[in-house]
């Protein structure tokens, strides 16, 4: 049976608003509405067809079962309110897509468990410090930020969206942590971006739209994130006399973080003082730090996703296989796992395995 709802999330995921929309398949958008709507739910194949092209999604798609969405109420997304409302549905019609992925990924794979506390009502610096000592980090630096994300159960799927102004978005969906990342940023600046998200998991896993004070939380989120990947213990060591930008430059590979963001955690814990502080922004920013790192570390991958599809690999699953599953085509699942299903999946003949595998991941 034809699934409005799933009409809805494809156009969504184009970002096309319903006139587009009817414009391109030869529809009134009183009619286009009826469907979305569910006051019509029989459209003729040919129209199906139509939609489908337009949309590119295959005709299969329109006939599943409805998917979550995330929605403004659910997810920690930065300037989500003033975000362009087509560009805001956009990407949260990939986190409905990713919580199918997901979801099937589950029935095939035994993936790795949640894992994180509640630390709701504590101060950030507080709680960063509570989380490293829950995980048995101690003070070190965390070598991959995405690999120890994912070992503790938090499920990372990428944005592949034009906009810089998408950075990443979190949320809770069926008590398993998701985090959508933006992969268009600096590797250092994706580090603090998923510690930044982690922050709101851990911090503000209860809150309701109505209880939200955006600078609020946000500013909690960056000290939190702050905090977890540059331990005040391990600075305060590592980081005295710190003053110039070659010397930030040079010691900032330690924790992994940008300049300009090592800049300001010395400058919170008192190592530079207000006139250093406003003097290395000014250089900083004459040297163009704020918009290309200097020295940037490569960029880290999905050791989740490179496990699961090496496993299919060996399995012979095909790409094709794996997207005809979700009654998508197999970019939709590129565009959500960093692009490595088209990198590690075969183009052979599919044999899917009914056994359920075990992954296990190493932080």
């Amino acid at each position: 049976m034809f699934n409005s709802d799933r009409l809805k999330l494809a156009r969504e995921r184009r970002g096309l608003t319903k006139r587009i929309l009817a414009e391109s398949v030869g529809l009134s958008v009183r009619a286009l509405s009826n469907y979305e709507n569910k006051l019509d739910y029989d459209p003729k194949q040919e129209t199906v067809a139509s939609l489908a092209e337009a949309l590119n999604f295959p005709v299969e798609f329109f006939y599943g079962e409805s998917v979550d969405t995330p929605t403004i109420e659910t997810a920690s997304f930065r300037s989500m309110y003033s975000l362009q409302a087509n560009k805001k549905h956009k990407v949260f019609a990939a986190g409905a897509l990713a919580f199918a992925l997901s979801e099937l990924l589950d029935k095939l794979y035994t993936l790795p468990t949640e894992d994180l506390p509640d630390f709701a009502g504590e101060e950030p610096e507080d709680a960063a410090q509570s989380l490293r000592v829950y995980w048995g980090l101690g003070d070190k630096p965390i070598s991959n930020m995405m690999h120890l994300l994912e070992a503790k159960g938090v499920r990372i799927f990428s944005l592949m969206e034009d906009s810089k102004r998408v950075s990443a978005y979190s949320q809770w969906h069926n008590e398993t942590p998701y985090i959508f990342l933006n992969n268009n940023k600096s590797a250092e600046h994706s580090r603090f971006t998923l510690a930044h998200e982690l922050g709101h998991l851990v911090l503000h896993r209860e809150l309701l739209s109505d209880d939200i004070d955006l600078r609020t939380i946000e500013r909690e989120a960056d000290a939190f994130a702050s905090a977890f990947l540059m331990p005040r213990s391990d600075v305060y060591a590592r980081a005295k006399n710190i003053l110039s930008r070659t010397q930030i430059i040079k010691i900032k590979k330690r924790w992994g973080v940008s300049a300009v963001g090592l800049a300001v955690r010395l400058h919170k814990l008192g190592l530079l003082t207000d006139w250093h502080y406003q003097r290395l922004m000014v250089n900083m920013s004459k040297a163009g730090d704020r918009t290309k790192e200097p020295d940037g570390l490569p960029m880290e991958i999905s050791l989740l996703f490179r496990k699961i599809f090496a496993s299919m690999s060996e399995e012979r699953v095909t790409r094709q296989e794996l997207a005809e599953k979700l009654h998508v085509y197999p970019e939709e699942i590129d565009s959500l796992v960093f692009g490595l299903s088209n990198v590690l999946l075969v183009e052979e003949t599919p044999k899917l395995s009914a056994k359920r595998a075990h992954l296990r991941l190493v932080k």
